[in-house]
């Protein structure tokens, strides 16, 4: 486990993933909003992006005294074929890096993960946004299908 970063270690974090986040606002076409959470919930920012295969979803990084967490809601619980919609989650789990796919609330469906906090850097939170986005790409479409398969008439 790593070890609590002390206020000011943390105070310097935030301030990079809030230049970061600004810089992503103006120069990168599929974020659409960058907001911070009200201080009272903590150092918490949204990021909404525009994708392709899922239209628009929010990444939510939120960090903490000793990690930077990170989560997307992918969709809602399946309707039909939850064996293998659940292995095909599994399976796509494999070859994620940084991230899984995971169960939330309402057995809703989740991508998220985490880097420890002294470890977030510009170019760790590029990796992250990518990857949230390859993933999110790759993977929804599929998934849907399987999930709710008889909407789309299979």
């Amino acid at each position: 486990m790593s070890d609590l970063l002390p206020e000011d270690e943390l105070d310097a974090v935030e301030a990079l993933i809030d230049a970061w986040a600004a810089r992503e606002l103006a120069d990168n076409p599929v974020i659409d909003v960058v907001e911070r959470a009200p201080a009272t919930e903590g150092r918490r920012w949204f990021l909404r992006v525009r994708g392709e295969e899922k239209d628009v979803y929010t990444v939510w990084l939120t960090l903490r005294q000793r990690t930077l967490h990170y989560e997307t809601y992918v969709m809602p619980a399946p309707e039909e074929n939850h064996a293998r919609f659940y292995e095909h989650l599994l399976r796509r789990n494999q070859g994620l890096t940084g991230m899984a796919f995971v169960i939330g609330l309402e057995d809703a469906v989740f991508l998220q993960g985490s880097l420890p906090a002294h470890a977030v850097t510009d170019d760790e939170l590029d990796r992250i946004l990518g990857s949230f986005y390859a993933y999110v790409e790759q993977c929804f479409r599929p998934a849907l299908r399987i999930a709710f398969a008889s909407r789309f008439g299979a």
